[in-house]
């Protein structure tokens, strides 16, 4: 299945995890009256179907008002060369804007048909972000791995397992668990 990010979120959204807001936008202008409606910082984020924008120059936070119109026009309209991509890229001709969060940890979370074991496996790791691959690629064991069977669902211990791995704050893994549960 082939989907951008802000469709992706429209299904979070849906299925109720937790999701910054969020909207699309196609113009420099569009992005600059979101901006405004959101309020600052911003990020700008290439929708195109393709892993590693960031490092490709295709996600760019926008602190002030001031910097918005250059980021989106650097964004939009630009062909964005990742390792995906190959060295042709693609062109950008939309963007998600949304509203800038204080982060405080950043995780890696995916759940992926694994198709070996004929379950879905949730893939996580405290070191989240732009460079998964490099971490699965130079610490391995830095990857937690939990297989569910669509016959039983996701159980509590699944998400004990997650919280563990990931060293979820007790207070939060309540709503980890939700979160899991719900992408699932």
């Amino acid at each position: 299945m082939k989907i951008h990010e802000y469709q992706a979120k429209e299904l979070f959204r849906k299925f109720n995890v937790p999701t910054p807001k969020g909207k699309l936008a196609h113009t420099a202008a569009e992005v600059e009256k979101i901006a405004e409606e959101f309020g600052y910082p911003v990020v700008v984020k290439a929708q195109v179907h393709a892993g590693g924008r960031g490092k490709g120059g295709g996600v760019k936070l926008a602190k002030t008002k001031a910097d918005v119109k250059p980021v989106a026009d650097s964004i939009i309209g630009m062909t964005l060369v990742t390792k995906q991509t190959g060295a042709q890229g693609k062109k950008v001709r939309k963007v998600l804007v949304e509203e800038g969060l204080n982060i405080k940890k950043e995780l890696y979370l995916s759940v992926i048909p694994d198709r070996e074991t004929a379950t879905v496996a949730i893939v996580c790791s405290q070191d989240g972000g732009m460079d998964i691959e490099e971490v699965a690629a130079k610490t391995p064991e830095r990857i937690i791995s939990v297989n569910v069977s669509p016959i039983t669902g996701f159980q509590p211990f699944h998400a004990r397992k997650i919280c563990f791995g990931l060293e979820i704050e007790k207070d939060l893994q309540k709503q980890m668990s939700a979160v899991c549960k719900n992408l699932y």
